[in-house]
Parts: C-alpha cells; structure tokens; sequence
C-alpha cells in the first residue's frame, strides 16, 4: 500500500460532488476539499517541508483540521495532533519533543504557541480564524496549485499522537499509514452492511485523539461518506445537529452518553436518523447503555482501543453483542490474557460473570495485543518501548495495562486498569464493580471511585459523586446503598459529592487529580483517620474481619 491519502483520493473521483465535510450549515463537496488537501501539501512543500518532517495541528474540530491532517500526509509529512484545551506549559513538551516545523494554530491560541517558540522547531505558524501577528493566515498558506501526493511506505509513520499524560509526562505514539488505514477499514466494516456514502458522522470526538481521528474522520472519508465536526461537546448542540443533519452514525464515550440521557429534553429530539452508536474510550456502565436504549430506541454497541493501536482492538457486532462486553477481537487481530510470567489463563465458560461469585484474581489477567494496528513504538523511548511489548512465539505483543477476562466464545471483559484496582485489607476491588452499582443509583448523574491511603487497610475505598441536581440524595444514603449491595469491604468508606468529575477532553477520569485532593485533605480530616487507625472499628469493620477469617486475604 502507499499513503493512505490514496483512499480518500479514490472516494473523490467516485463521488466529487458528494458531501465530505459538513460544518454549520456549509458543506465541501469531495473535490472541493481535496482541492484545499492539494494546495495545503503545496504550501508546506513551499514552506520546506520534506517527507517525513512533523507539522503539529492545534485546532478543534473544524474543517480546516480535516485539510491540515489530509494536506500533511499528502506533502509526505508526519502529523502531531495537540490537545487544544492545552496551554502553553502543555504543549511546550509536545513541540519540543516532536521536533515539528509548522503549527497550524487556531488564532485563539496562537500567543501558547509565542510562549514556547524558543524552546522548539517551530519555524511557521499557520493561524485559522481572526488574524494573528507573526503568522501566516490558513486562507494565504494555500498554494494557488496543488501538488501530486508523495507516496510513502506501509510502516513510514503517519501520525504522532501523545497519550493523555493521566499518570506522567505524555509520550509520542508512532503511528504508519498501514496502522491507522487498516483500524479505519476495520472499523467501518462494524456497521450494517459497512460505511456507505449516505452515512454522515457525526464528529463530536476531538480529531487530536485518536477515536476521533480513526473512528470517525478517517473510515468515513475512506468510505464517501460526509464528516460533520463539532469543536467542542454539548449535550443539547449535538441532539440539534444530529436532527438537523439527519446525521446517521455516532461515535462517543461514556461520559457524553451519560450527558445525553441525563439531559432533560433529550426526549424532545428527533434522533431518528441514527442508525449506529458505539462507544469507547472507557468503560461504558451497563445502566448508562440501557438508559440511552430505551430513550432513542437504537442499539448502543462498546468497542474498546488504545492510541498505541489506532486505536480499536475488540468490537461487539450487529446480532453479535454481549452486554457488559468489550466484544471479540477485530478479524486479523490476536488478543491474549495473561499473567504474571505471560502464560495464557484459561477463559470461563461464559460471560460476564457474576463478580460476587467468583474470584477475578483466578480468572483475569492482562490484556496483550498483536495485529496490524499496534503502533511502531514510542517516540525516541526505547526504555518505554522495552516495557510495552513482549516478543513471544515469534509474535511482538502489547500490554494494554487493563485487567481483564475473555469467555469460551471469545468474548472479553476488562475488569479495570492494573493500575487502578484497590487493595485494601487484603483483599482487590476494581473500582469499575463499584461505579456500575453508583450508576444504578436513580439519584447519582457521574461518579468515579479510587483508593485513598489507609493506615489499617493499606488502602480504602473513596468515591466522589455528582448526584442528579435538587435530588435531595445525601452522602451517607448513597454509602449506605453501596454497602446494601456489596460486600463490606468494597463499599466505600467515604463519598464526597462533588458539580463535576475532572476529565480529559475524551471523556476519561482524572482519577489522579482526585487522589491530590485528598493529599491536600485539611487537618480535620487527617485527625478523623487517625482516630479510626487507632483502632475505632464499626459494623462494617467487623464485617471485613469476619471476610478476611472466611476466605483468607487474596
């Protein structure tokens, strides 16, 4: 194969006129936008860049995004796609690191990108939107002419995403063409009957991510079908355009599910036209899918992925779903559990298991990938690298980090990250088990647990709230519900409303800017746990000890 460019090249010749961008109102019909893709390449090429060089996209979703990502490759270059949420401090580590010569900057956030020059690469600034001093508008950086694409080789790298940094200094994924351009194929064969050119995506993912950018942008521009991007997420916008657009296909995370059907006049859209949801990113609680079901009267599929694979691994199908399930592998594509020393543990019979029944240390472990869409590696990390992958029966695996399980038909199930799950008095709770009970609770709208140091248990169990406005739901009614439907020892010990759980902009929990507050808990509250280390135990303590003396510490 050659650039992946090429795809998109041959979706223009057989439907030019067809709608491939879709913006407030305005479309560009294919062979409007592939006439901006060519003259932007042409600009970089007079501007000097050469293949292979990185030119960084700073921008939300909107239509100049789509033209810089297809332009880039066209000219040969790498693209590096930036959090537009990020500040100066943010990016200065993503330019730096990156080496890129171009940015390609919403005019907004232009002066980050003055900040950080000196420290970087940074040759030109192309600004999209009001004039910026010292830049180069979008409209003037085009070419009067396009260029011919520069081909490149299956594993050339074609884009750089940087994970989300949840947990340390974010690193350079290194992406090929034939990466992103067989997950983008894969994908859009999970819809009925595939992608067709009448399917019109909705583009609520940011495109810097790699959901957004595989997903949604990329197997539908492959396809002929229309991309409709939104910049940024709002409950109610999305229901109008999906209404206004017919838009027929919905990407999303959990979290704007859970705004959809927490969002009072849901009911008064016509969502009719959607024809496939699916969502991804992170796990999707089981009462947010029944929830969002029974609203729009459409099936809501979850699928899971990484950045490291462009991004999707596993896919529940049409007529081939399991509730609870990431789904089975991607055809092509081998996915393993295994453990400590890499041996593979035995599927259970079926799924999902009931996790008050059995032990999840006797049937999880960690969820490795190999296939044609796992990343080259991490970017000028070989120690990162060394840790990523394990060379086994001649095949290169990935380790995901989740903690997962898979049944006899191959259906898997991911328990939680490794590094999430709590170990407190012995035994492990998966912080996933508790959010799906806080999820059933009518009056919770959000919530998200983690483990908070302990001086009797090592650990315990904390969960932050935000429960459904004018509820009237307290704290201790919510903790009392959880200890009502848990064993003793996972129910959480304390719970903390709070108006907003801190996300990524991809919807995922920050779960470590929830341990920093409690690093930062003030002195009345050290003096509390330090009353209940001394050896204050109430009905639930007890309740652990007579667990501990029953099944024994796992």
């Amino acid at each position: 194969m050659t650039n992946l460019v090429r795809d998109v090249a041959a979706a223009v010749e057989e439907n030019p006129t067809a709608t491939a961008v879709g913006f407030r109102g305005q479309e560009w019909s294919y062979e409007r936008f592939w006439g901006m893709v060519s003259q932007f390449a042409a600009g970089l090429q007079e501007a000097g860049i050469e293949p292979g060089d990185r030119v960084a996209v700073y921008l939300p979703n909107l239509p100049q995004f789509v033209v810089a990502f297809h332009g880039t490759l066209h000219a040969g270059g790498i693209v590096v796609p930036m959090n537009p949420q990020y500040k100066a401090r943010e990016i200065s580590h993503l330019l730096a690191d990156s080496e890129a010569s171009v940015v390609v900057a919403l005019s907004d956030l232009v002066p980050f990108v003055d900040a950080v020059r000196e420290e970087t690469s940074v040759e030109h600034v192309v600004s999209v939107g009001d004039e910026a001093a010292g830049t180069t508008s979008f409209e003037s950086f085009l070419a009067e002419a396009g260029t011919e694409i520069v081909e490149r080789a299956d594993d050339d790298v074609a884009v750089q995403p940087y994970t989300s940094g949840t947990t340390g200094k974010p690193k350079g994924v290194l992406l090929s063409h034939h990466n992103l351009a067989w997950d983008a194929r894969a994908t859009a064969e999970l819809l009925p009957g595939g992608v067709r050119p009448d399917d019109k995506f909705l583009g609520v993912l940011p495109l810097f991510h790699i959901y957004g950018m595989t997903v949604t942008m990329l197997a539908t521009l492959f396809e002929g079908g229309g991309y409709y991007p939104l910049p940024r997420w709002d409950a109610e916008e999305t229901l109008s355009a999906i209404e206004a657009q017919q838009l027929t296909v919905m990407h999303g995370v959990p979290a704007m599910f859970n705004d959809l059907v927490n969002f009072e006049d849901a009911g008064e859209f016509d969502a009719s036209s959607i024809r496939f949801a699916n969502s991804g990113g992170s796990s999707l609680p089981l009462e947010v899918m029944n929830r969002f079901e029974t609203l729009f009267d459409v099936e809501l599929y979850e699928g899971y992925g990484l950045t490291e694979t462009s991004p999707v691994t596993h896919a529940n199908r049409p007529g081939e779903r399991r509730p609870g399930s990431i789904g089975r592998p991607l055809d092509g594509l081998d996915a393993r559990i295994v453990d400590a020393d890499f041996e593979e543990v035995p599927p259970v019979e079926s799924g999902p298991v009931d996790e008050e029944e059995v032990d999840l240390d006797e049937i999880t472990g960690e969820l490795v990938i190999h296939g044609p869409n796992v990343m080259q590696g991490y970017y000028g990390l070989p120690d990162a690298n060394e840790e990523a992958f394990t060379e086994s029966e001649g095949k290169r695996w990935f380790h995901t980090g989740d903690i997962g399980y898979r049944d006899a038909d191959d259906y898997y199930y991911v328990v939680d990250r490794a590094k999430h799950m709590i170990v407190t008095g012995g035994y492990n709770v998966y912080p996933r088990e508790v959010e799906e009970l806080l999820f059933e609770h009518p009056q919770v709208a959000d919530a998200a647990v983690v483990g908070v140091p302990d001086d009797r248990r090592g650990e315990t169990v904390k969960a932050y709230v935000v429960p459904v406005p004018d509820s009237g739901v307290t704290p201790d009614e919510v903790k009392q519900y959880c200890l009502d439907n848990l064993a003793a020892y996972k129910h959480p010990r304390e719970v903390v409303f709070i108006d907003e759980l801190p996300r990524t902009t991809t919807g995922k929990v920050q779960k470590f800017e929830l341990r920093e507050r409690d690093e930062s808990a003030d002195a009345e509250t050290d003096a509390a746990d330090a009353e209940d280390a001394t050896g204050a135990t109430d009905e639930t303590d007890a309740e652990d000890a007579t667990d501990a003396r029953d099944g024994g510490s796992r």
